[in-house]
């Protein structure tokens, strides 16, 4: 149940702070003197929309704080999220708007609109005038009547609907698997053929060596260049090793050591020196062996050179037309695979329809139990929408749920039409076209109410006695739009009825239906200084007759014109004025009369 509402720098409002009550809160006013912007102000603390123009003129931050009561589910909830609860009794929901950003938070701990919307479903439920337009939205309705569903049976319509979700994706993933594989076998020879032609060319170059074509290069430079090669390895052995002028470094290196050797006799200091040399001539005299060994191998090969240039010429052909080697060595197998599944027969077509086919009837069993279980859903509902709307001065009212089949999809198989008839004689048709603005007000009210008593029903007896730590909250936002005289006491009626079992905040410019409030409170304009702010105050029974009579009369807005005609008629405006202030007093003492014996009655 909401407890109070804070609320600083929101809109017209300044800082206002509104205590609630169990049962049914009623705010009046005059148009535009700021009842929405309470609402707005409490959307916004459950997560709803806000922008920067919500900010009060001059100021750079808005706060709005609702306080609720709480009970063991939203306590449970609370420790899933990880979120200390304040105290045993109450949950703040706050918002902090910049012109720049703004955070939701519970009981200080900021949260993502997925966990605030979790919450609010929770907490309260917000009714607005424009909801009517929801009416007549073929999935709204079906949301609604599986809803009420739920609460009937037992959560067994989420449950089947879940199942159809499931094996409507089964369904889907079957019959693409078909249509993918027909559509492939419609292309599979052509293109069985274009990728045995590309295998048949690539496996016959033998590809399995990336660093083949560096290989073949190096060798070819190798084969072109043997006999210059040979040379300059000749020309080495000599220098290294043996030179007929003595000059080689072999031979010079060997002066050193023999050097070297004799040096060692004389001080032993120089022996590192010695066996520098020593090791330098060693590997001198292998090089020199090597490098010979090298121009003694090389020889000219036209041979192999040629079947050299051939094999790099078929290489770079392929390399063309699939990439670089690597890339078509990997294209390759890429093309083996691809063959493997195109002559896989292991999965026939004839396989594929059979699991389609069988995927389809278990869609279409699942959605034909969905569909009867709408059906025992749609004749408890509309017993009950029908008792409501004949409290709501519609005797001759008829309400169906009119369930036609449809393509079976996630939602199930069915088209869901609220169908209505207001009018005694009068044929059943779609709400949308034949309710009025009125008639579709009252409708949305008694189907709130269905829901509110189920629920009440499922849990607990109703009682005039309100237990605050499970009461929740219903906000209704000119609900009783388009009506007047019989119907508005209907309404104001039944609204009390609801507040019973729920805490109910009701704006409303009819005094029948304010008149039966637990709590009345008016919404004010106040030109404080330079500025306009938005108050509210709760009204004691003298102030209620003064509002009553207002809303009743008129008077303040049309005392002016009223006395103007008057005026040229030669009347005493003064008198007149008087006269039709006590009729709207005295009429607002009957209409508190009247709702305490409506109220005593139930």
């Amino acid at each position: 149940m909401l407890l109070s509402l804070k609320i600083e720098n929101f809109a017209l409002i300044d800082r206002l702070e509104l205590e609630l009550y169990a049962g049914l809160n009623i705010l009046t006013g005059e148009t535009g003197a700021g009842k929405s912007i309470v609402l707005d102000a409490l959307d916004a603390a459950l997560g709803g929309k806000v922008s920067a123009r919500m900010l009060r003129t001059g100021a750079n931050r808005a706060n709005i704080e609702a306080t609720f009561s709480t009970n063991h589910a939203i306590a449970q909830w609370l420790e899933i999220q990880e979120i200390d609860a304040l105290d045993a009794e109450t949950l703040i929901c706050s918002r902090e708007i910049t012109a720049r950003s703004n955070r939701t938070r519970i009981n200080g701990v900021v949260v993502n609109k997925q966990q605030i919307q979790e919450l609010r479903d929770r907490l309260v439920e917000i009714t607005a005038q424009g909801q009517t337009i929801l009416l007549s939205q073929a999935a709204q309705q079906r949301e609604w009547l599986d809803s009420f569903g739920d609460q009937v049976f037992n959560q067994a319509l989420s449950l089947q609907r879940q199942k159809v979700a499931k094996l409507f994706e089964a369904k889907e993933r079957s019959r693409k698997a078909l249509f993918d594989r027909q559509q492939n076998e419609r292309n599979r020879l052509q293109h069985l053929d274009m990728l045995r032609y590309q295998l048949k060319e690539l496996e016959a170059a033998k590809l399995d060596d990336p660093d083949e074509l560096d290989n073949l290069e190096s060798d070819r430079n190798r084969l072109a260049h043997s006999v210059e090669l040979q040379k300059q390895g000749y020309a080495v052995y000599e220098a290294l090793y043996q030179n007929d002028g003595g000059n080689a470094c072999a031979d010079l290196l060997g002066q050193a050591e023999s050097i070297l050797t004799e040096m060692t006799t004389l001080d032993r200091e120089v022996e590192g020196i010695l066996e520098l040399v020593s090791s330098a001539l060693a590997q001198v005299e292998e090089a020199g062996r090597q490098i010979n060994n090298y121009a003694n191998r090389l020889e000219s090969d036209p041979e192999q050179l040629e079947a050299i240039e051939q094999r790099i010429n078929q290489i770079k052909q392929i390399c063309r037309k699939y990439g670089t080697l690597p890339e078509a060595i990997a294209y390759t197998e890429k093309l083996q695979l691809e063959l493997a599944e195109l002559t896989d027969q292991s999965i026939s077509i004839e396989d594929l329809e059979r699991k389609a086919a069988a995927d389809l009837q278990a869609l279409l069993k699942a959605c034909k139990k969905f569909t009867e279980l709408r059906r025992q859903t749609a004749i408890a509902l509309e017993q009950v929408q029908i008792d409501a709307l004949k409290m709501l001065a519609m005797e001759k009212v008829r309400f169906q749920v009119g369930i036609y089949p449809s393509e079976p999809n996630a939602l199930g198989g069915d088209r869901i039409v609220f169908e209505f008839s207001p009018n005694l004689g009068e044929p059943l048709q779609p709400l949308a076209e034949t309710a009025s603005g009125g008639e579709m007000s009252r409708f949305l009210l008694a189907l709130k109410t269905c829901f509110v008593k189920q629920k009440t029903q499922d849990s607990q007896p109703a009682s005039t006695e309100f237990n605050h730590a499970n009461v929740g909250t219903m906000v209704f936002d000119e609900i009783d739009a388009g009506v007047s005289g019989r119907v508005a006491q209907a309404i104001a009626t039944q609204l009390w009825q609801l507040s019973r079992s729920s805490q109910v905040l009701c704006v409303t410019h009819q005094p029948l239906i304010a008149a039966i409030a637990d709590r009345h409170f008016r919404v004010s304009k106040q030109v404080i200084g330079d500025r306009t702010q938005v108050q509210i105050c709760l009204l004691e029974l003298e102030e209620r007759k003064q509002e009553l009579a207002q809303i009743a009369s008129g008077m303040t807005v049309d005392e002016g014109k009223e006395g103007k005609r008057k005026k040229e008629k030669g009347k005493s405006l003064d008198k007149e004025i008087s006269s039709t202030v006590s009729q709207a007093i005295a009429f607002a003492e009957s209409l508190l009369e009247q709702s305490a014996a409506i109220k005593a009655s139930i």
